[in-house]
């Protein structure tokens, strides 16, 4: 039997846990019922996924199901229930991180996202069936028009990222991949992004300093990505 929103909260609040529930109303039981989004599963709450077992073997992240049966954030608690994701437990993404140049003449793409309006790493979902790597290619294509399928990068990680629709039960797990090129090329936003630009990338206070500048903002989650290749790009 299907497990109600408010049976979820009541859950939660014996143990005095306070959340918020983060399902937006297209992803709510009562329109599920009615229509499913094409960009999401049709389960309106864990306990209707039948494959778990799969999911859990396919993960980037190992993670386990609480006594319920339902997935739990390898992070731990978020404050946030629900689901605002395309599937419950792990939704994986592809994070390619562009860099040309060296030393402090060093460039990194990234696109502002139209979504929130933040710069960030041209990346996004992995589609169904499709790998990580061609996940990688394909959204950088999509989102700023460089295609760089004949390259081949340097898988820096996998990693559950801090994504501002994660929730205890959905979250996103990344492959961050850099690719390092001799020069900038041409890039230009489309798809999921507003703006496509190369930022000065010599140390992470350059790049917080250029984005600034630029009255804008870097998104808070691929703070340790980025972190993480300048970190491969000196060492």
């Amino acid at each position: 039997m299907t497990e109600t929103r408010e049976a979820s909260m009541a859950r939660s609040s014996e143990t005095e846990y306070l959340s918020t529930d983060v399902t937006p109303p297209e992803l709510l039981p009562a329109a599920l019922a009615l229509e499913v989004p094409s960009w999401a599963e049709a389960a309106a709450t864990p306990a209707d996924v039948t494959d778990w077992a799969a999911r859990q073997a396919r993960a980037l992240i190992p993670f386990t199901l609480d006594e319920h049966g339902w997935p739990m954030n390898p992070q731990g608690r978020t404050g946030k229930t629900g689901r605002n994701l395309r599937y419950w437990g792990e939704n994986q993404a592809a994070d390619p991180i562009v860099v040309a140049g060296y030393g402090q003449e060093r460039r990194v793409l990234l696109i502002t996202r139209s979504d929130i309006g933040v710069e960030a790493i041209p990346g996004g979902m992995v589609d169904p069936g499709e790998t990580a790597p061609a996940a990688l290619v394909r959204e950088l294509r999509e989102e700023t028009s460089v295609d760089l399928t004949d390259h081949t990068p340097t898988i820096l990680g996998r990693d559950v990222v801090d994504d501002w629709r994660a929730s205890d039960h959905a979250w996103v797990s990344s492959t961050s991949a850099l690719y390092q090129l001799p020069t900038t090329v041409t890039a230009t936003a489309a798809d999921d992004a507003d703006d496509a630009t190369w930022y000065p990338f010599g140390s992470m206070d350059q790049l917080a300093t250029a984005i600034t500048d630029a009255g804008r903002t870097l998104y808070v989650a691929h703070v340790p990505l980025l972190a993480r290749a300048l970190d491969h790009l000196t060492h």
